[in-house]
């Protein structure tokens, strides 16, 4: 069994959200995967500006939890552009054993809560 790499865990949680995203209605203007550049998504709904973080979270950790002081970055960033900046935090585990890596092509579970908006 082949552990997922951090990237690989990004681009999960990436294809998470932004399946979420085009349910929601939102439209893409930019998609970044690389996991050092941020935001990872800049959408457009109800022509409004959207920047949002994505993180994959592991277990036991709490994916509601974000690093503020980027967040902060990010949303003054946003803010020259009349933007809202969201956080997007989804947790993955080993379906199998919580304790364990996420393996490639085995079952994992998703704690995602949605969208949480940076004020």
């Amino acid at each position: 069994m082949k552990e997922l790499s951090k990237q690989e865990l990004h681009n999960l949680a990436m294809n998470i959200v932004g399946r979420q995203l085009v349910a929601d209605g939102f439209e893409f203007m930019g998609v970044k995967s690389d996991m050092k550049q941020d935001p990872q998504f800049v959408c457009l709904k109800d022509k409004n500006l959207h920047f949002i973080v994505v993180r994959p979270v592991p277990f036991p950790e709490d994916p509601t939890v974000y690093d503020e002081k980027l967040l902060d970055k990010i949303k003054d960033h946003a803010l020259k552009f009349e933007a809202r900046t969201f956080y997007a935090g989804v947790g993955l585990s080993n379906a199998e054993n919580r304790n364990e890596p996420v393996y490639l092509n085995q079952p994992y579970i998703v704690d995602y809560h949605g969208l949480i908006e940076i004020q």
